[in-house]
């Protein structure tokens, strides 16, 4: 007797713990890039890092200043505020932004920008020692005719982000329908939050690459039910849908897809040529 199978549902390709790497003082978690991963299965994204970054006279005196160039950087704050600048400003001088729970502040850095400028020193002022803001940056590579675009930053307060009740879950469309953040190819970031556990089916375009990246808890994903806890990255196989299943309380993932380039990138440090 045959059996049929729902293709729309995407499995789970692969469960990966992200490593920890040592970077500018902190300890990162870095689920991307992995010599596990291969980057034709997450194109366009190259990298993921998230950090919790503290808010002291030490931090704000380093040296974190870098440059990038190629590829759109996102900075998103998963709780706490930290404030940070970037050379997007006329004339390539400093711009400023504050990052808030939830807000997001993308940089395209096209031809190329300076950031990671004074982190932390607005909330110095304020007299906030002592506090810490939980981040998460993407790199997510531009197409090869893109990459000497003009850089410019773009924020998203938290206000201004769409938020939608799917299933079990809460959640925020950093990128995605309804969002002011696109991406040089088109994306979906989503934040999605289960407080009583549960499950989610959340649509992703066919032609994507997809991979969730776990905050908090644990889930069953896929339609092989993979499970996938805290730190991990699951990459996602074919298909038109992602299900997410059996929750526990407290459950929050990223769940991050796009249309793949099909260019292979070339690495020089802060570079992506």
């Amino acid at each position: 007797m045959a059996v049929d199978i729902d293709t729309a549902q995407r499995e789970i390709a692969l469960v990966e713990q992200a490593r920890i790497r040592p970077m500018m003082g902190l300890d990162v978690l870095e689920p991307l890039p992995s010599p596990r991963i291969p980057y034709r299965t997450v194109d366009p994204y190259i990298l993921v890092h998230e950090a919790v970054v503290p808010i002291s006279p030490e931090r704000a005196s380093f040296d974190t200043r870098h440059p990038h160039r190629g590829f759109d950087n996102l900075w998103y704050a998963i709780s706490g505020s930290a404030s940070t600048g970037q050379t997007t400003g006329p004339g390539g001088t400093i711009e400023r932004a504050r990052l808030e729970a939830g807000s997001l502040l993308k940089l395209r850095t096209g031809r190329g920008v300076w950031h990671a400028e004074g982190i932390g020193e607005d909330e110095l002022r304020e007299g906030k020692t002592g506090t810490e803001m939980r981040g998460l940056l993407f790199w997510v590579n531009l197409a090869r005719k893109d990459k000497g675009a003009e850089p410019t930053a773009q924020f998203l307060p938290a206000r201004d982000v769409p938020v939608r009740h799917d299933g079990d879950a809460i959640v925020r469309v950093l990128v995605g329908e309804g969002s002011a953040i696109e991406l040089g190819t088109p994306g979906l970031i989503l934040d999605a939050e289960l407080p009583t556990g549960g499950g989610v089916v959340s649509p992703v375009r066919s032609d994507f690459n997809g991979f969730v990246y776990m905050l908090e808890g644990e889930a069953s994903f896929g339609a092989n039910r993979r499970p996938v806890s805290r730190s991990q990255i699951a990459v996602l196989g074919p298909g038109s849908e992602l299900v997410v299943e059996q929750a526990r309380p407290g459950t929050r993932f990223m769940l991050m897809a796009g249309k793949p380039y099909g260019e292979t990138p070339v690495f020089n440090g802060p570079y992506v040529d």
